[in-house]
């Protein structure tokens, strides 16, 4: 026996599809939002990393920039007028390394720089003043402790407008090129010596390199 549902019953039917078909895509569009969301926290998560791991990357200039060690003057018309005593030098080189005093010829541990007149002596790194003195036959003297077991001694000055205990930039002027009584024959100069870990060694090899290479 066939039965008919009645028109009520049938209009609830209806609703519940209908209602069941609104829970459906309201499911589906909450899915899409959610994984949205995670996208975009991953996405948030993956910048955040790159931007801490950015952390390592400089961003002053001046943290990637090597110090060199500069020479201790100037003036461009300073030259050579003693050299460092190396047995590995020719015996012309030798001979002008030589410094005669008192009858006696001393191997030169340093440089005699000198110009056609009084010229400025600077710091050749950063550093502290460990040492000023006046001394009767090298004349006056400052000593510099820089990093790296450098020390650098500048002889034969004058003027000098540092004391113990300050703390140089490199390139700040220190005093003015003087004369001793152990190099007259030299007039106006000054005598560098560089000294690294205890041993005295030729400036000339060192200039322009960076102390991290030392």
């Amino acid at each position: 026996m066939n039965r008919r549902l009645k028109k009520s019953v049938i209009y609830v039917l209806y609703g519940l599809a209908f209602i069941f078909m609104l829970s459906g895509l309201f499911y589906i569009d909450s899915t899409s939002d959610y994984s949205n969301s995670i996208d975009n926290q991953e996405y948030r998560y993956v910048s955040q990393d790159v931007i801490n791991n950015s952390q390592d990357i400089p961003v002053n200039a001046e943290v990637d920039k090597k110090t060199v060690i500069k020479r201790p003057y100037t003036n461009e018309s300073v030259k050579i007028l003693k050299n460092y005593y190396s047995l590995l030098d020719d015996e012309t080189t030798q001979e002008n390394s030589l410094i005669y005093y008192n009858d006696t010829y001393i191997q030169s541990s340093g440089i005699s720089y000198g110009g056609d007149s009084t010229f400025d002596v600077v710091a050749i790194l950063d550093g502290e003043v460990i040492n000023v003195e006046e001394d009767d036959i090298l004349g006056n003297i400052v000593t510099i402790k820089h990093d790296n077991g450098i020390v650098s001694s500048y002889q034969s000055i004058s003027e000098i407008v540092v004391k113990n205990g300050d703390n140089v930039k490199q390139g700040s002027v220190i005093a003015k090129s003087g004369t001793s009584n152990i190099s007259t024959d030299l007039g106006n100069h000054l005598y560098f010596e560089l000294i690294i870990n205890g041993v005295n060694v030729d400036p000339e090899d060192y200039y322009d390199k960076n102390i991290d290479e030392i």
